[in-house]
């Protein structure tokens, strides 16, 4: 979802190569041979590989033109505010108290069930978040200001995923959430990467 999102935001042509986790199709040689975790996402550009989300997006916002209104700084200063933001998001938020709670609960069959652990995944998620709501309502329509970021597209995708597993957000999160649901690119990007789901459920 977040490396379709960041390509539509951008505009640019790719060839896209759907798989499925879990089918086996991550696990062929072939898959392998370009990312030996066995994993979703790989972007192959050139002779580049890149298969971590936040280093994908943050690459493609480097190396093409950002299109009116996208905040890609080169700046040391503004690059270190969205760095920080997509440190924290994929750190606290996505590994680990999101990717807790899918192991262990979405995917308990495979994992086995820690419902303590899970719990405590869902309070420390909640709490991260109230830790930076504040922040989030002062910043404006996005995290910076008017200007979306790949900062955005990843804190969206955890709102998203939190929500998704029932968890409530804090009002100014649902607030952002839904302003940030609007854009073009986001379904777009939906379509391409949930085909058989709606927004709505994962809202």
């Amino acid at each position: 979802m977040r490396v379709h999102w960041m390509l539509q935001e951008l505009g640019l042509a790719y060839d896209f190569k759907p798989i499925g986790a879990r089918t086996g199709e991550t696990q062929t040689a072939a898959y392998k041979k370009l990312n030996p975790k066995g994993k979703i996402p790989t972007l192959q550009h050139g002779a580049l590989v890149l298969t971590e989300s936040p280093a994908i997006l943050t690459y493609l916002a480097e190396t093409f033109d950002p299109p009116a209104g996208f905040y890609a700084p080169t700046d040391p200063v503004g690059r270190a505010r969205v760095n920080e933001w997509c440190y924290f998001v994929s750190m606290e938020l996505d590994a680990h108290t999101l990717y807790v709670i899918r192991r262990h609960d979405a995917l308990s069959e495979i994992y086995g069930t820690a419902p303590d652990a899970v719990a405590s995944a869902k309070e420390y998620y909640l709490k991260q978040l109230n830790a930076v709501a504040g922040r989030v309502d002062a910043a404006g329509t996005y995290l910076f200001g008017d200007a979306f970021s790949t900062a955005d597209i990843l804190f969206m995708t955890v709102l998203d995923w939190g929500r998704n597993y029932g968890i409530a957000l804090p009002a100014v999160l649902t607030d952002y959430q839904q302003r940030v649901g609007k854009r073009p690119a986001y379904h777009r990007a939906f379509g391409l990467n949930y085909s058989d789901r709606t927004i709505a459920e994962v809202r």
